[in-house]
């Protein structure tokens, strides 16, 4: 029977354990590369003993960047970088993997410690956003986002395409498509900030179009024996939940049919009155709808952390790897102590030998 603490296998990579690392925004790099901060970081969280380290959210294009600190892909200067990191995941038994991704009408925010607002107008690393329309994040918002044309569409899909590649020559495994969290996919995706009348706008066939179209691009780059992945915000919480997740599990399919391997089940957060229900593993009973309903393998995250509850999930077919963010965070060797409340046989062989041969006898 499968555990938080059995390998998991995925077209050709093999997982040590259902323990995964969620994409964390660091906001620390400068011009997309990735610095000592970031080297340091995932080295840190991989030595921890989790079985799958994703990088965070990785910009396919300058103007696709949440903040001017978010890393990069959109040139092969960043390739050395990001490749050293993914030798410092592999190094330590993780598998590597990365999330990629284009903040849409969300881009050009300053970093959340310092309040996660649109960059002031006159402040010269600005940009405008770009969106499917033209519609703010925030109402009356000045920065008003420019609605993208066909050939913004067709150039911002090759950045995906461009970026995914870039990520196959860094080392990385495994690739997460950023689909969620009111970034531009979602944008596209949404009833609520998608207002185009042409192919890309209108039926939810149309409003996936640049997912679907997009997914099916980088599977044409991204090996077949390696997982795409996409964290898609399956559920908005404005009234509509019935309604976006029924529309999400139709999404799927069709994402599925173009070549997705896995969903990480994740939050729309399309518009800023949306009114998410927070708790203890809110976004399990959606997972566990759309891995019936859809036949993918899924993944969720936000606000996992109990050891013995995420081992039922896994026990229960609700999930097939479980994502940790905080948690990790303050306790990068969290999975050694997840590992003993479970009574895991050999709990300390989940790390590095100098940390296991001192912890292994450990009573405290």
């Amino acid at each position: 029977m499968s555990s938080l603490f059995s390998p998991y296998s995925l077209k050709g990579v093999t997982l040590r354990n259902r323990i995964v690392v969620s994409p964390m925004c660091q906001y620390m790099a400068e011009d997309g590369h990735p610095g000592d901060w970031h080297q340091s970081h995932y080295a840190t969280l991989a030595r921890g003993g989790s079985g799958l380290v994703i990088v965070e959210a990785t910009a396919v294009s300058p103007e696709g960047r949440i903040t001017p600190g978010d890393v990069g892909l959109w040139s092969d200067s960043h390739i050395a970088g990001l490749a050293s990191v993914a030798k410092a995941i592999k190094a330590a038994g993780a598998v590597a993997g990365i999330q990629i991704g284009h903040a849409g009408r969300k881009a050009g925010c300053t970093p959340p410690w310092e309040g996660g607002g649109l960059l002031d107008k006159n402040d010269p690393r600005a940009w405008q956003p770009v969106a499917p329309s033209a519609l703010p994040f925030m109402p009356a918002n000045p920065h008003m986002p420019r609605e993208m044309s066909l050939e913004d569409i067709r150039r911002t899909q090759q950045h995906f395409v461009n970026a995914a590649g870039r990520a196959l020559r860094a080392g990385f495994q495994w690739l997460e498509l950023h689909f969620a969290h009111g970034f531009l996919a979602q944008n596209f995706l949404s009833a609520l900030t998608n207002a185009r009348d042409d192919q890309y706008g209108g039926s939810l066939e149309n409003r996936a179009r640049f997912l679907i179209e997009t997914v099916a691009a980088v599977r044409e780059v991204w090996p077949k024996s390696l997982p795409l992945t996409a964290r898609l915000g399956v559920v908005e919480f404005n009234g509509r939940e019935d309604q976006t997740l029924a529309e999400s599990v139709q999404v799927l399919k069709w994402l599925k049919d173009a070549g997705l391997d896995l969903v990480d089940v994740g939050l729309a957060l399309s518009t800023a009155d949306e009114q998410v229900p927070w708790g203890p593993n809110f976004l399990v009973p959606y997972a566990r709808q759309i891995r019936a309903q859809t036949g993918l393998p899924v993944a969720t995250s936000w606000q996992i952390t109990n050891a013995s509850e995420a081992d039922a999930l896994i026990r229960e077919g609700q999930l097939d790897l479980a994502l940790f963010a905080r948690t990790l965070l303050a306790n990068p060797h969290w999975p050694f102590q997840a590992a003993r409340d479970l009574k895991v046989e050999k709990a300390a062989s989940v790390l590095p030998t100098p940390y296991a041969f001192w912890l292994q006898s450990w009573a405290g």
